[in-house]
């Protein structure tokens, strides 16, 4: 925990510095003692201090001072920090002035100079001020502070992109919190300008961009080497898994994820019918681990960074980043998982971040606090966010297109919602219209059976359907289906024949592609982006081990 301050200002060099001797003699063991010799110098030094986050316990002020005087200087500190203890410094000839501030600006002690001998005349007072400010002391929070609004998508991404890296931070929202709006002020940030970012070294940003503060805490983007024995382009459960099994078995390996390691299933409120776990758990938690257990074999994690392209040279696979540059590798395996699939309703596109959320359970479900949900979807990812809404909602209603959840809902999570009093399934449901003028209001739900209408107040719709790969930068190079998931093995498509069988177009081994393998040999496909992939964390776990085993024996062959 940081250590409270003391803040001691006098204009007087030589009493300034017998007085952080002092303090420091008695208080430096459990309070950092801080000196400014102006009144000016110490509204900037509090004002840097607040902005960090560091709290300050008193405040041991001279009266004397030219251009801003001990009383003046304490009414704007205390602007700041309200709850500091407040003492003034004053010779004999200041006492009916002393007297009088205590009246007016709650000043809660005097004292004289000198103040020979400290034990006597200094202590004493300050332990009781110090006693009675602990009593009332609550830690504040020691990380990144985003202060931003509710309704705005900059700020709810930046919110997103911190709970999906497992990045600890403090959410203040402008509209609720005054000292929000105190922090905005000191930081020169206008509503415009949100979200605002405080980080612990009392640096801020206004408006930021992902990239500028996964840089600033440390977040790794770009590659250490030009050149790896095995790629990984996705950090889902199959890029995790297959990270931490080419890693383990010497493989020189990096994994580069375009959002957060976790993936897709990394959002997952509970998982709770993954082996070994009898209890559940979050996704955040089984990226945690994988992310760990990755590391400690050395993999090179790269997040967040995008892979735009791929292309092949000799036994080299090269792929291109967001930035421009080039890694090369010999065996490359597509984990990328899939995306949300969009809607096409009217007014959610202008609504997305403010109010209508893909995904995003973890981000917001705090901001739900007694409010009435709904949700669309009625798959796993939709259940395990109905659930885990209902600690905080009043009231969660899904929205389901079919006749029931079975078709698409593990039993377990249909009998959990069922037994959960503030779930409603409504099924042969869809949105046809959201509404709102700077965020969600009301949503037009219609019965897909009478083709009746209903419309209902809410200001938090969220949405959980599909999977839609993200594999457009693969166009002309590596084979896919009409829907963009990658072909592998048997499911490649037959071309000309090679040594008198039919092998997938533009293949000229003499073997047939491996299990995973997708039409350039080396190149590898595992998880939910692969075509005929059964969507589950097992099975993406499961491909992505197993696919390592492929990738050994095709840079045996490369080798020999």
């Amino acid at each position: 925990m940081l250590k409270p301050v003391i803040l001691t200002v006098d204009d007087d060099p030589e009493v300034l510095q017998a007085l952080a001797r002092d303090l420091r003699q008695q208080y430096g063991d459990r309070f950092r003692i801080v000196r400014a010799d102006s009144g000016a110098m110490a509204i900037g030094t509090i004002q840097k201090l607040k902005l960090r986050n560091e709290p300050i316990a008193l405040f041991l002020v001279d009266q004397r001072m030219p251009k801003m005087n001990g009383v003046e200087f304490l009414e704007q500190a205390l602007e700041i920090f309200p709850s500091a203890k407040r003492v003034l410094l004053t010779a004999y000839a200041d006492t009916d002035a002393a007297i009088s501030a205590i009246n007016l600006t709650q000043i809660d002690y005097y004292l004289l100079k000198p103040w020979d001998p400290p034990e006597e005349k200094l202590y004493p007072v300050l332990n009781d001020l110090l006693d009675d400010w602990f009593a009332n002391f609550r830690p504040p929070f020691e990380g990144i502070r985003v202060i931003g609004n509710r309704w705005s998508p900059q700020s709810h991404d930046m919110k997103d992109f911190l709970t999906r890296n497992q990045i600890p931070y403090q959410w203040l929202d402008i509209e609720l919190s005054e000292e929000a709006q105190k922090l905005a002020a000191l930081a020169n940030c206008d509503r415009p300008s949100l979200p605002l970012v405080l980080f612990t070294d009392g640096s801020c940003f206004l408006h930021p961009s992902i990239a500028q503060v996964a840089e600033k805490i440390g977040l790794r983007t770009q590659a250490e080497k030009p050149f790896y024995d095995l790629i990984i382009v996705g950090g889902g459960p199959a890029g995790l898994a297959a990270a931490v099994y080419g890693a383990s078995e010497g493989l020189h390996t990096v994994l580069i994820e375009r959002e957060a390691p976790g993936g897709q299933a990394g959002t997952s409120s509970r998982i709770e019918n993954y082996l070994g776990f009898p209890s559940g758990l979050s996704g955040n938690d089984l990226a945690r681990r994988a992310v760990t257990q990755a590391r400690r074999f050395g993999v090179e994690i790269l997040s967040p960074q995008e892979v735009t392209g791929i292309r092949v040279e000799d036994t080299y696979r090269f792929i291109t980043l967001s930035d421009g540059s080039e890694i090369s590798c010999h065996a490359l395996i597509l984990a990328m998982g899939v995306s949300w699939r969009r809607l096409d309703v009217l007014g959610l596109d202008r609504l997305t971040g403010a109010g209508v959320y893909y995904g995003a359970a973890q981000t917001e479900a705090l901001t739900c606090q007694d409010e009435d949900v709904y949700i669309i979807g009625g798959a796993n990812s939709a259940g395990q966010a109905a659930m885990y809404f209902s600690k905080y909602a009043r009231q969660v209603t899904m929205l389901v297109r079919g006749e029931s959840l079975t078709k698409s809902m593990s039993q377990y999570l249909i009998e959990q919602i069922a037994e959960t009093p503030n779930i409603r399934v409504q099924t042969h449901s869809i949105v046809i219209e959201v509404k709102g003028e700077t965020s969600l209001e009301e949503i037009i739900i219609q019965n897909t059976i009478t083709g009746e209408t209903e419309t209902v107040p809410s200001v938090s719709l969220f949405i959980f359907i599909g999977a839609v790969p993200r594999t457009e930068w693969l166009d002309g190079l590596v084979e896919r289906d009409d829907r963009g998931f990658v072909f592998t093995g048997t499911d490649l498509k037959s071309g000309a024949p090679v040594s008198g069988v039919h092998r997938p177009k533009g293949w000229r081994l003499d073997r047939d592609p491996y299990l995973l393998e997708t039409n350039i040999p080396g190149v590898f496909a595992v998880g939910d982006v692969r075509h005929g992939s059964v969507k589950r964390v097992a099975s993406g776990v499961g491909e992505g081990s197993i696919c390592v085993q492929f990738v050994h024996q095709y840079l045996a062959k490369v080798g020999s």
